[in-house]
């Protein structure tokens, strides 16, 4: 299972637990919430502004 981070679209790498390096974020979706993917480069570039950019990039 290969997913991209939605800001930066490159690759997120899993270790050998099929764990992803990067974090999942849940964003409302009128009744439903939508989990959209960061790797740890652009977690570590937004930090607390992180789920803010997120929205503005989906236009959730």
């Amino acid at each position: 299972m290969t997913e991209k981070c939605c800001l930066c679209n490159d690759e997120i790498s899993e270790t050998f637990l099929d764990k992803t390096t990067g974090t999942i974020i849940k964003i409302k979706n009128k009744d439903k919430n939508e989990k959209v993917y960061v790797c740890s480069l652009c977690q570590k570039k937004f930090r607390d502004k992180l789920k803010e950019e997120v929205e503005k990039k989906t236009g959730k």
